[in-house]
């Protein structure tokens, strides 16, 4: 297999970032292009992010994962905390998520520190998920190796069955991260290859600095 892609070529020259014209809180800046993007482009799951962590062979692994929360403090999502990537955050609190959206021509890169989120808020969510959601959760020992999808079906038949009528709580196994920020990185495509990007760095007085980067 020899494929050359270096003719695939883009020109992007639909907004500007400038300094200017953004908040000096950069969670603010995340809000205001997570809805723009959201309102006025047809990008399918907005919320999809790139989460990327440091596994326990010693090497770095991404995967999409879905945003369902984000405050001042940080990002939420969830998952199976004995999963390869909950065993990864559990080994090494130190992640990256990133958000592309090429419609848009932006991107957001953001290093963080994962941690655990309060009980009673992932039983919230897990209360709010559809019920075939809540059943997934139980039958699927994430990132295991199994011998083909029948054994699956076949959980989540005889788990059906034996749950019905019956309210489902969440696993002990099963729940919610939060990412709290040190670093945002605002990519807005541009002419020439000479993107934007506004870099914001927590410092130690919880206070955001905000650099330009050369593209």
């Amino acid at each position: 297999m020899n494929t050359d892609l270096g003719n695939y070529r883009k020109s992007y020259e639909k907004q500007e970032l400038l300094e200017t014209n953004v908040s000096d809180n950069p969670m603010e800046l995340f809000q205001q292009w997570f809805h723009e993007v959201d309102e006025n482009y047809n990008v399918g799951e907005t919320n999809a992010m790139t989460l990327s962590t440091i596994g326990l062979d010693g090497f770095p692994k991404s995967r999409v994962v879905l945003l369902k929360k984000f405050t001042f403090e940080g990002f939420i999502f969830y998952t199976n905390y004995d999963s390869e990537k909950g065993k990864a955050i559990t080994s090494n609190p130190n992640v990256c998520i990133s958000f592309f959206w090429p419609a848009a021509e932006r991107q957001i890169i953001i290093k963080g520190k994962a941690e655990k989120i309060a009980q009673n808020l992932s039983d919230g969510y897990f209360e709010s998920r559809p019920r075939g959601s809540q059943l997934g959760a139980l039958v699927s020992n994430q990132s295991e190796v199994i011998k083909n999808r029948t054994v699956l079906e076949e959980k989540l038949n005889s788990l059906e069955h034996k749950l019905e009528g019956q309210e489902i709580e969440r696993p002990e196994f099963w729940g919610g991260f939060i990412v709290k920020p040190i670093e945002l990185e605002f990519w807005q495509g541009r002419p020439n290859r000479l993107h934007d990007r506004l870099r914001f760095q927590l410092d130690s007085d919880f206070n955001w600095n905000l650099d330009r980067l050369s593209p």
